[in-house]
């Protein structure tokens, strides 16, 4: 019996970035279903139809923010791990961030290595 594919959405406004995690996650990306988002009302779509498993967010979008799709997850999703995924790393977004209920805060140029395995850890 095969097992039932997760939902990873990734949310992210740069195409080179987007392109970067699916290439890093392709062991994960040929077992599981990878939405990706380039907006927030194409996310909060997403999060509606589609009832991901986690999320991997940036901060900032052309329509809105990050921080509020966490919001909208924990409010509506809160079961959903979330992981904020950003060049907005200063200390004042990642306490707002993990106040808000992120299970992670991730520099894009320091952590983008560990994700894979993050992600991964809330797929068992």
């Amino acid at each position: 019996m095969e097992k039932v594919k997760k939902v990873i959405l990734i949310v992210d406004d740069s195409a080179i970035i987007i392109d970067r995690l699916i290439a890093m996650l392709q062991e994960i990306v040929s077992r599981h279903l990878v939405l990706t988002c380039n907006s927030y009302q194409e996310a909060i779509k997403a999060i509606n139809e589609k009832d991901p498993d986690v999320a991997v967010l940036d901060i900032n979008l052309p329509d809105g923010n990050g921080i509020g799709l966490l919001r909208f997850i924990k409010k509506y999703k809160p079961t959903v791990p979330v992981i904020m995924f950003t060049n907005q790393s200063t200390d004042f977004y990642r306490q707002l961030c993990l106040r808000e209920g992120a299970a992670f805060f991730i520099d894009k140029s320091s952590g983008f290595d560990s994700l894979s395995d993050i992600i991964a850890s809330f797929l068992q």
